[in-house]
């Protein structure tokens, strides 16, 4: 991505003052996806934290799906997910506009989607037996997308982490303000930490964690990105981050990672809700279609394809990526809703990627919508339809040599418009206004004027 607009003034652009080393192609990537999927999705229940009996919906206390730990985890014996279709999935991403797809190589509650020797708890010790994903990854691959991988740093089934049983529950989040309530008293709640265990079998998890992590980065070829997740259950040190981090960078010196390795992070990854401020430096916002990460057919509250769009293109022009979540079916299959909603988007970015893609955020324009800019254009997003006509103020117009309707590639009419008493210092352009008549609606989910210059 280009740091820097070269036909306009230098703050009309937020400096890109961080580096991503063999990562750049992260800054600017736009639109990512994500696949949240393990044997539970054969229950039709949420991944992982119905073992722990919490919502992971926000705001809500109530878990949607009430199952004992034993209960989550046996349909591990009996997941065939014999629909599952990678090729298909990773056509999908392409036609949706995605530059990278993460997927859960392991989640929280510990079933590896990937053959290890560490394990024998995983999809090559079930019915289905096949490597998932290896499947993922090279069909992902041979679609041009950037690869990433889930990783969780606990596992909840591993006997040395400590395995989660009945008797933890209610689940002690880290930091969760019940935790001071005397009503908890005596409970792991009221230490806000999960059980700890002992020395030795704290060293062995570490060397389950770099087993895994070796596995996933020496047998799969290039892995672009590392999501970890599940940070907040141990601090920096007993993670070992820096530790950590070594070892992953001396597999894979190029792979970018989240900001969920304690300290040792790449980028931030704020969940769910839109960061009041936006993070400096690199980001990502993850973001559910509906309310859960993984198959449910309850999760019928679904985001609508406008609402998804006005946030990828938020995110875009703040400098952040969307990275969109979908969960497969238990029996592989792909959510249909979930398929038409993405091919939505893919429609859309037919047209509109040059403005969400590869692109800087721009400052000092004003403008009443999300405004992005690449060498040459400045991207006008009307999440807020015009009625007679769109002004965007603080440009040099002098400069203007068009202004083009995305959708419809039509050459729109515009005038230019000073403050007369005001004058520009020797060598600068005189910065004005532009009043573009209110086009018409293209039917596109939203629209987006390019304003070219010379």
């Amino acid at each position: 991505m280009e740091s820097t607009l070269a036909v306009l003034p230098d703050s009309f652009v937020r400096p890109t003052d961080f580096q991503l080393p063999g990562g750049e192609w992260f800054v600017g990537a736009g639109f990512g996806l994500f696949v949240h999927w393990d044997h539970a999705s054969q229950q039709g229940i949420e991944i992982s934290w119905p073992l722990v009996g919490r919502s992971i919906i926000p705001g809500t206390r109530e878990v949607e799906d009430t199952v004992s730990v034993s209960q989550y985890q046996s349909s591990a014996a009996t997941f065939n997910p014999v629909e599952w279709d990678a090729v298909a999935l990773a056509r999908l991403a392409k036609r949706a506009g995605a530059r990278y797809v993460v997927f859960t190589a392991r989640h929280h509650a510990g079933y590896s989607m990937f053959h290890t020797e560490h394990s024998d708890f995983g999809i090559e010790h079930s019915p289905f037996g096949r490597d998932i994903t290896r499947e993922f990854v090279e069909a992902i691959r041979a679609e041009g997308i950037r690869v990433g991988i889930y990783y969780s740093l606990p596992d909840w089934n591993h006997p040395d982490y400590p395995a989660f049983e009945m008797s933890d529950r209610p689940y002690p989040l880290e930091h969760w303000p019940s935790a001071g309530d005397p009503a908890y008293a005596g409970t792991p709640v009221a230490d806000d930490k999960h059980r700890r265990p002992s020395p030795e079998a704290w060293a062995r998890y570490q060397d389950y964690l770099r087993g895994q992590l070796t596995e996933l980065l020496t047998g799969y070829g290039t892995i672009d990105l590392l999501w970890f997740d599940g940070e907040w259950e141990r601090s920096e040190s007993e993670w070992d981050s820096a530790g950590l981090r070594a070892h992953i960078k001396s597999l894979q010196p190029d792979v970018v990672i989240n900001d969920r390795l304690l300290g040792q992070g790449d980028y931030k990854t704020p969940e769910q809700g839109f960061p009041v401020t936006a993070p400096k430096g690199p980001w990502e916002l993850c973001l559910t279609i509906g309310q859960m990460w993984a198959w449910r057919s309850g999760d019928t509250k679904s985001k609508s394809t406008t609402s998804l769009l006005t946030t990828l293109i938020e995110v875009a022009s703040r400098g952040g990526n969307l990275l969109l979540n979908i969960g497969p079916k238990g029996d592989g299959s792909l959510n249909g809703s979930q398929v038409e909603t993405l091919e939505q988007i893919g429609s859309w970015m037919d047209r509109h990627a040059e403005s969400v893609v590869g692109v800087s955020p721009a400052v000092g324009v004003d403008f009443y919508g999300p405004v992005t800019a690449r060498p040459g254009t400045l991207y006008l997003h009307l999440v807020m339809r015009p009625i007679e006509q769109v002004i965007v103020r603080g440009i040099p117009v002098g400069r203007v040599t068009g202004i083009r309707m995305l959708a419809t590639g039509e050459q729109l009419p515009y005038e230019v418009n000073f403050e007369v008493h005001e004058q520009s210092a020797a060598g600068d352009d005189p910065l004005g206004e532009l009043l573009i008549p209110a086009p018409a609606a293209s039917g596109a989910p939203i629209d987006v004027l390019a304003i070219d210059f010379a």
